[in-house]
């Protein structure tokens, strides 16, 4: 059996390409290379909705979960009508990541989410969110740099995020203000009992949130795998993230 932590990995779909391709589960490859950077066995998760044995003996084999980007989360998990502006959504991959993360609750295996990954940690958890922040948050600053031709990268770092002091994220990342890029349209509304918000952006959105048992669950709503190789702040995210996959594997 090998000692190197094996961190599991929800994929998304791809629709089908009529004529082309069928219908594919695909996963960014940022994501798995800075997991295997850390020394992390990352292991891609087909979105097998209905399928609970299967899934369940996947989910046994892994020491930790990671909640990576992507689509947005259904409102319809959450209990509201979908807004107008809410973007496409991945019913699949909502009930694969739900069903991992309630299950990694209850075992208290660690978990790490970035973007959407705090998004569908936080309704996992009975929470809710804004489906448009531009529209529905008061005075929300943009943090919607999706990148394209001609607007910045993906490492674009666009604006700042204050952290609390005392928090595990704090303690990852060693400081109390830095700055992040951002790229996103929903973000957390009504926080989830038993989480609590570590993290925020200047216009009061939460950026970061744990749980209040001393379980590790950590999850910010910037995109750090972008920034892990020039920032080691953000690597330690994943390091210390390691860390816990590695507790685990050897309790």
């Amino acid at each position: 059996m090998s000692a190197r932590p094996i961190v599991g990995i929800a994929t998304q779909t791809l629709e089908a390409v009529p004529g082309k391709l069928p219908p594919c589960w695909i996963m960014g490859q940022r994501y798995v290379r800075v997991l295997t950077s850390i020394g992390a066995v990352p292991w891609l998760i087909p979105l097998l909705q209905g399928e609970e044995a299967t899934l369940r003996l996947i989910y046994e084999s892994l020491d930790a979960l990671f909640l990576t980007g992507g689509v947005d989360v259904d409102p319809s998990q959450y209990g509201e009508p979908r807004h107008t502006s809410c973007d496409r959504s991945d019913p699949a991959r909502d009930w694969t990541e739900m069903t991992l993360i309630r299950w990694a609750l209850a075992d208290k295996k660690p978990i790490l989410g970035v973007c959407r990954g705090i998004q569908i940690i936080n309704v996992a958890c009975g929470g809710s969110l804004y489906q448009h922040l531009a529209e529905q948050y008061p005075d929300s600053i943009k943090h919607d740099y999706f990148p394209t031709a001609e607007s910045p990268a993906r490492d674009y770092l666009a604006h700042s995020v204050t952290v609390k002091p005392t928090t595990r994220l704090h303690r990852s990342l060693g400081e109390a203000e830095l700055l992040v890029n951002s790229m996103h349209h929903q973000g957390i509304k009504q926080l989830a009992p038993g989480l609590r918000a570590s993290a925020f952006a200047p216009d009061g959105l939460i950026e970061g949130l744990e749980s209040a048992n001393g379980h590790y669950l950590v999850a910010v709503q910037w995109h750090p795998e972008e920034l892990a190789e020039t920032h080691q702040s953000q690597r330690r995210l994943f390091t210390d993230f390691l860390d816990a996959a590695g507790a685990y594997r050897s309790h």
